[in-house]
């Protein structure tokens, strides 16, 4: 059984096109997710799927591996595509690694496929992180997820759930869902050929077309949180936080960089 970590990689954004060449700390954003990721011990490789020849040649450059798809409309199909243009059998293991989540941990995806290969049960996995952030458990853009007592998801929402009726106000504790996805082959490709359901048609949340059809989705939990960049002013955001943290760290004056990223 071979793990294979695949950043799907996507030139034309709507918000933010080119995005996966945003430039951090002299790197392109995908640099730093694939290089954060081949550093997991548990994916034999790691891969870029995308649908143009300038991130395909800006991976290749830097000595990434890359693969070119056609045109999707998720993220998913196009992991499904690369998935059999690498030839993948039934029974490996597929890493759905964001192209746009340049602070990922290898520690994260250890985790992530440990949780999928030790439950024969589960055909996908995913990771949540445990936060109390009020602004984040009110915020649409921000996905919650409740699970059973075994870490079976129960619910995918934009809303703040769970809803807490009889608690106090307070700064709520809650599941915070990061979007990274382990999936067993076979259930990968049969996903990409499953109808959306209705929830997922209103909540404009993919996963839940598995749980629609019946399908089970373990949660594993991540201690650590990740920053994914949607917008240039995400990036804007990261960029000043990394400034500030580098010139904390070494003590240099106000404007200097020192660059944190791996």
């Amino acid at each position: 059984m071979k793990v294979v970590g695949i950043i799907p990689a996507r030139y034309a954004s709507t918000r933010f096109p080119g995005k996966p060449l945003a430039d951090i700390g002299g790197k392109p954003m995908v640099r730093h997710v694939w290089e954060r990721a081949a550093s997991s011990g548990s994916l034999d490789r790691v891969w870029v799927a995308t649908d143009d020849r300038r991130i395909l040649e800006t991976v290749r450059d830097f000595g990434g591996n890359a693969l070119l798809t056609g045109d999707h409309a998720s993220g998913t199909d196009r992991l499904a595509e690369a998935a059999r243009i690498l030839g993948l059998e039934a029974e490996d293991v597929v890493v759905n690694i964001q192209g746009d989540e340049p602070l990922v941990r290898a520690e994260m995806l250890d985790r992530l496929v440990a949780g999928l290969e030790e439950d024969p049960a589960f055909p996908m996995a995913t990771l949540a992180h445990q936060t109390d952030d009020e602004r984040e458990y009110r915020d649409p853009n921000v996905v919650k997820v409740v699970v059973d007592q075994l870490g079976k998801a129960l619910y995918f929402s934009r809303s703040p759930v769970p809803f807490r009726r009889d608690e106090p106000a307070g700064s709520p504790v809650f599941l915070k869902h990061l979007g990274f996805y382990a999936y067993r082959q076979s259930f990968l490709q049969t996903f990409t050929r499953l109808h959306p359901g209705k929830l997922e048609r209103l909540e404009k949340l993919e996963q839940l077309r598995a749980m629609e059809h019946g399908y089970l989705i373990r949660v594993i939990p991540s201690p650590w949180d990740t920053r994914g960049i949607d917008t240039p002013e995400d990036l804007e955001r990261l960029l000043e936080e990394l400034s500030g943290n580098a010139s904390s760290a070494s003590g240099e004056r106000p404007g200097e960089r020192r660059d944190e990223m791996s």
